[in-house]
């Protein structure tokens, strides 16, 4: 509610083009895939000048609200968890390059996440699904040594148990931090040997999903993570 007595604010026209385009956009006027009006159709139907009208419409790309296309008319976009996070994707790595605290922050909430996803997996997962997840273990067992392909590999393997929840902000939660996390792998995974252990712990998380056993796959998840979290440092 609007205190009384509090300062009346002029707003700069491009915001007040933002708050109207904004409207247009989440009460239905313009509709994902839609393409916005013309510069000078909104000129003329807001009167106001082409800087406003430009101002407001990259404030509207920022969050990730339409696309702009040099030549080409802006469109609408549809908003998914997964295009949330990725709004604030190069923000998140900043902030993770400038201090290694953050980075171990990532890592302790990964940890508290993924077993959480396990045992909702274990409770959920179909025979498809673990079928699913047997396959991607097999695409990773020959990628051994080859970095590229056997880290991709892992990250589809969190990222699917993720997915067994049916919860598409869990997904995308996991692919964020995940990719977040992966500029910082590094690739002692490949030349120690250590991939061995990812296979076999991998493993054990499929048979106790398969099993639908929540306990064990918690714990398996939690002993696979806590193991591989020195994997992830600042290079």
């Amino acid at each position: 509610m609007t205190k009384i007595d509090e300062p009346i604010v002029r707003r700069k026209l491009s915001d007040e083009v933002f708050a109207r385009l904004k409207d247009m956009i989440t009460e239905g006027e313009l509709l994902p895939g839609d393409e916005m009006p013309s510069e000078r159709e909104l000129m003329e139907r807001f009167h106001v000048g082409r800087p406003a009208i430009r101002e407001a419409m990259q404030a509207l790309a920022n969050m990730g609200l339409v696309a702009i296309s040099h030549g080409e008319r802006a469109r609408v976009l549809e908003l998914t968890a997964r295009s949330i996070f990725r709004q604030v994707d190069v923000a998140a790595k900043i902030m993770l390059a400038k201090s290694s605290d953050s980075l171990e922050h990532l890592k302790s909430a990964r940890i508290f996440f993924e077993r959480g996803m396990a045992r909702e997996a274990a409770l959920r997962a179909t025979p498809e699904d673990i079928e699913a997840l047997d396959e991607i273990l097999e695409r990773q067992r020959t990628s051994l040594g080859a970095a590229e392909p056997f880290i991709s590999a892992d990250m589809e393997f969190h990222t699917r148990i993720a997915r067994i929840s049916g919860n598409p902000i869990y997904v995308a939660l996991s692919e964020a931090m995940l990719a977040w996390l992966r500029e910082y792998h590094t690739d002692m995974l490949i030349w120690t040997g250590k991939e061995k252990f990812t296979l076999a712990e991998h493993e054990e998380i499929i048979s106790c999903l398969a099993a639908r056993d929540p306990e064990a796959a918690d714990e398996a998840m939690r002993k696979h993570l806590e193991r591989s979290r020195a994997l992830y440092a600042p290079r």
